[in-house]
């Protein structure tokens, strides 16, 4: 009883108070977004840059708040509102960037900016005297990287010279000199230049100094912050999933036991999102990279959470590890989505064609939207799916098909999104941000076509194209890998693009 109460009181909390935490979540979220990720490169305050971004969801709040949902705003507020924010939101990202004072080399160039490392926090390197340029010096021998001139930067040692043997031998063989005489004072980064010629990296060791001044060693597996995520996320998805199984929020309040009709949905959508994660948390693990639990972002509305994400502490040692742990998360995800969406498919309703139908109208979903979505949706429906047909999704088919939109959204190859490491570890860092550009130019003339993709290819143009690199950013991977990258490349190709008009006659569709 004590039990019941607590859901309808939940429920009707929620009700009430939809549009508070509803910013109140998106507004902590994009603050701790924008402070983690470029409040280091970036002099413009923090709080400017969040208010920009905020901006969009401010003034469609104020316009349900005034006209209430039955007057959904004008496409128009959104488009613009989200375009002009978006290109304030660089310009001050761009205005506050800092401007190089070394005058003691050349100016910047791509190999200067890339060789700032994520765990190589703005701290000063401690010079090293002409003694210890000399073992700098003695750590390159001539016959596996002969060494011609050592640059100082602010936050970096750049060695320069001419690799003469393989570069999985050359750092391997650095790296150990390198701790031989300095121990654990710095990181190796081994880099290529823009003129093709790799160069090591020296950066300071944070994680050493941080380990050495903290009090106690840092937790970072929190299983009670992790297990009460995954309680909260599991109510919020299953109060979402409960509306999208046709239940109204008044009869969960007069009979909280059809709150339970929405554990379909929250299920599958969460298990999707969890064995996503862990492919990632446990291919980190299997590199011996630091790395926090799965951690859910619960959302009492729209999709019912935010998503899962892990916090990786340590740099990653190759492109062989970054290739892994990058691609496991997509692949664990979408062989996870397969099953539920295939069942959740055979067990919707088929409907006519309205004009209402689309791709993101879960009561009317055109699947010719999506290559692989047509596809699977005539394996599990058969003759009933025809040419002028729609289909109304199971809230388990619902959840499949958010789990093929998190797959695609993951494995666009830009910048720090899994296929942006994924093309990274493939072809390297300057040939990833030129197909990360292309990959945003083809989204964006898709989104003319299909205007759903058209958010999508919005955010995608403000997603910095240069990705971290790893320790070892030189050595290629073997031709296995590449073809699996290759192959989730095209899984990306048949989940956004629409059914080509052969194919849908072939299977009657």
């Amino acid at each position: 009883m004590v039990l019941t109460l607590q859901v309808g009181y939940f429920v009707k909390i929620t009700e009430d108070h939809m549009t508070f935490w509803f910013l109140l979540l998106l507004g902590l979220a994009t603050y701790l977004m924008v402070q983690r990720i470029v409040a280091h490169s970036t002099r413009t305050p923090v709080w400017l840059l969040w208010l920009v971004l905020m901006t969009p969801a401010f003034l469609l709040t104020g316009w349900t708040l005034l006209y209430g949902e039955k007057q959904p705003p004008p496409p128009s507020l959104i488009l613009w509102s989200s375009i002009i924010c978006l290109l304030l939101y660089w310009l001050l990202f761009q205005w506050g960037r800092p401007v190089s004072t070394d005058t003691q080399t050349e100016p910047q160039t791509p190999e200067s900016q890339s060789v700032i490392h994520p765990t190589a926090e703005p701290v000063t390197v401690r010079p090293i005297e002409p003694t210890e340029e000399t073992q700098l010096r003695n750590c390159f021998p001539w016959s596996v990287y002969y060494i011609q001139n050592i640059e100082y930067r602010p936050q970096a040692v750049i060695c320069k010279g001419q690799l003469r043997t393989t570069s999985s031998k050359a750092y391997q063989q650095i790296k150990s000199n390198i701790e031989a005489q300095f121990g654990d004072r710095f990181l190796l980064i081994f880099q290529e230049g823009v003129n093709n010629k790799p160069f090591f990296v020296l950066v300071p060791n944070t994680q050493i100094a941080k380990q050495v001044n903290a009090s106690k060693p840092e937790n970072l597996t929190r299983p009670g912050l992790a297990l009460l995520l995954v309680l909260a996320t599991l109510v919020t998805t299953t109060l979402v999933g409960a509306k999208i199984a046709g239940v109204d929020s008044k009869a969960i309040q007069s009979d909280p036991s059809v709150f339970l009709q929405g554990l379909p949905y929250a299920l599958g959508l969460m298990t999707i999102l969890g064995i996503h994660e862990l492919g990632h948390y446990l291919t980190a693990r299997f590199y011996k990279i630091r790395s926090t639990l799965p951690y859910f972002i619960p959302m009492p509305f729209f999709l019912g959470t935010f998503g899962a994400f892990i916090q990786m502490r340590s740099p990653i040692p190759n492109r062989k590890a970054l290739f892994d742990v990058s691609i496991a998360g997509p692949i664990a995800g979408f062989i996870a989505t397969l099953p539920l969406l295939i069942w959740g498919l055979a067990h919707s309703d088929v409907v006519p064609l309205t004009e209402q139908t689309g791709l993101l109208n879960p009561d009317a979903l055109n699947p010719k939207y999506s290559i692989l979505l047509a596809l699977l949706s005539k394996l599990a429906l058969g003759s009933l799916l025809t040419s002028k047909s729609a289909i109304d999704l199971h809230p388990v088919a619902v959840a499949g098909f958010l789990g093929l939109i998190v797959t695609a959204l993951n494995l666009m190859p830009v910048g720090q999104l899994d296929g942006g490491h994924i093309i990274h570890a493939m072809f390297g860092q300057r040939t990833a941000i030129a197909i990360g550009q292309i990959a945003r130019l083809l989204l964006l003339l898709l989104a003319l076509i299909q205007r759903e993709f058209l958010f999508w290819a919005i955010i995608l143009l403000f997603i910095p194209l240069i990705d971290e690199p790893a320790l070892n950013d030189v050595t290629e991977l073997d031709n296995k890998r590449d073809i699996l990258g290759l192959l989730s490349m095209a899984l990306l190709v048949v989940i956004v693009l629409p059914l080509p008009q052969a194919i849908a006659n072939l299977l009657q569709i």
